[in-house]
């Protein structure tokens, strides 16, 4: 996903983050100059869904204007090669060695 919260507020004529968090804080979201400062320069970790509400309801927008898909990035699985027969793999998940039966 992209973060598009500067071009959005652009749109709207809110060319600075403090214009848009006064805003906010008008609406009733009081967001710390620190959190208003990663949505503004930043991509966000995470977003409270009630936050994504106001942030909308005060710039006249959806979510699907500020969060923008991107094409994903292919993951390629890691492929094992096959084990001989009788011999046990440790799985990346178990704690301890695995050792075959004698």
């Amino acid at each position: 996903m992209r973060w598009n919260l500067r071009m959005v507020a652009a749109e709207r004529g809110i060319w600075h983050a403090s214009d848009l968090r006064r805003a906010l804080s008008e609406a009733g979201l009081v967001i710390s100059s620190g959190k208003m400062s990663n949505l503004w320069s930043g991509t966000p970790i995470t977003v409270r869904l009630a936050d994504l509400d106001v942030l909308c309801g005060v710039l006249g927008c959806s979510p699907s204007d500020l969060m923008i898909p991107e094409e994903p990035i292919a993951v390629v699985p890691e492929v094992l090669p096959p084990s001989p027969a009788g011999t046990i793999r440790p799985s990346s998940g178990r704690r301890g060695r695995s050792t075959p039966p004698a």
